[in-house]
């Protein structure tokens, strides 16, 4: 998804970090029985196959900003504790969303789910133990991703920041996740802003601006500085979150990782739909969306009728408004040019996403 320079050489290093800590918890949970030990083996399955460009989006920060050599390092052990947040945010985000699959093939839950039936469980008892597991796992991954800052070797004021940075990320996207279900299961109507906000909160911090904001602080960047990457990576991850929006609607298979019009089959509250609700198409809209669980030829018509009510082009718009801020973010700056081309190439990357 995102191309940075220092990906080949940072990906190598962070790999590394993220295997070294891997290898650590098996050999803690190996003494402790055949679950514990199968546990292990499924989180190190969770953690495979992401782009991982949280983590690079720490080293680019970093190194753009022209931080120390020597505390490259600790940079990447940084940068695998954001990765190791990220993939705890997905395996307890399975959980929640009933799902036993990432990637097209079993995660913890399922792997879990399928332990069970092979031990006699029925139905109703392997989903109960999928659901355990993988909400322990997402457990030891936010400990393993706490600990890593913790035990860095840095100033104390240096990883007081950085734990306060973690915080933050942890705290608002559980906040925006809980709003999403929240948003879901209510009855009622839900305004724009409403969703609004929780698309910024569920990724928006934990995958842009906190970070960006990593880097900035472990190359000893001064406060305007790491404003300016908070601000960005706010608009940033709304736009990314918005165009994962338009992905779920009316993107490929590919593209979302799961069939096509996944949100229009599982009747998903997204923007765009809520954009819908606001037009006087909205009862043809609402009919199409109503039997787009029941098949390709269904969703393909719940996506003309969406197209049609104006709410894909209004969500489109809203997408170039906000990479725009973005980007005026940048060229407002007193970022060293290295480090605003960085943000430039991670506002058009994510621009390319636009179905």
């Amino acid at each position: 998804m995102i191309a940075l320079s220092t990906a080949p050489t940072a990906r190598a290093a962070i790999d590394d970090a993220i295997d070294a800590v891997l290898a650590r918890l098996a050999r803690r949970l190996r003494e402790h029985g055949d679950g514990a030990r199968a546990l292990a083996s499924a989180i190190a399955r969770s953690t495979e196959g992401g782009k991982r460009f949280r983590p690079l989006l720490v080293v680019a920060a970093f190194e753009t900003l022209r931080g120390r050599e020597a505390d490259r390092t600790s940079v990447y052990q940084v940068a695998a504790a954001f990765e190791l947040l990220h993939t705890a945010f997905v395996v307890h985000d399975d959980v929640i969303d009933h799902d036993t699959e990432r990637r097209g093939v079993a995660n913890v839950g399922g792997e879990f789910r399928a332990r069970g039936r092979a031990r006699g469980a029925d139905a109703s008892g392997a989903a109960l133990l999928g659901d355990a597991a993988g909400i322990l796992a997402g457990d030891l991954l936010l400990h393993e991703a706490s600990r890593l800052i913790a035990l860095v070797d840095l100033p104390s004021a240096t990883r007081s920041e950085l734990l306060s940075l973690l915080e933050d990320a942890v705290l608002v996207s559980a906040a925006g996740e809980l709003a999403d279900v929240e948003n879901a299961v209510s009855a009622g109507e839900i305004d724009a802003e409403t969703i609004l906000r929780t698309t910024h909160d569920k990724t928006a911090v934990y995958s842009f601006s906190a970070p960006l904001e990593a880097g900035a602080v472990l190359a000893g960047a001064d406060g305007p500085a790491r404003a300016a990457l908070e601000r960005f990576g706010q608009r940033l991850g709304l736009a990314y979150q918005l165009v994962d929006d338009l992905i779920g609607a009316f993107g490929s298979s590919e593209m979302s990782g799961k069939d096509e019009g996944c949100d229009l089959r599982e009747a998903k509250k997204t923007h765009v739909i809520v954009l819908a609700r606001e037009t006087e198409s909205w009862p043809q809209v609402s009919a199409a969306l109503a039997e787009a669980h029941t098949g390709p030829v269904a969703v393909r018509a719940a996506q003309r009728a969406l197209s049609a009510s104006g709410a894909r082009a209004r969500l489109e718009e809203l997408v170039r408004e906000t990479l725009d801020e973005a980007r005026a973010i940048v060229t407002a700056s007193t970022l060293p040019e290295d480090c605003r081309d960085m943000l430039r190439d991670l506002v058009d990357a994510v621009q390319e996403r636009v179905p």
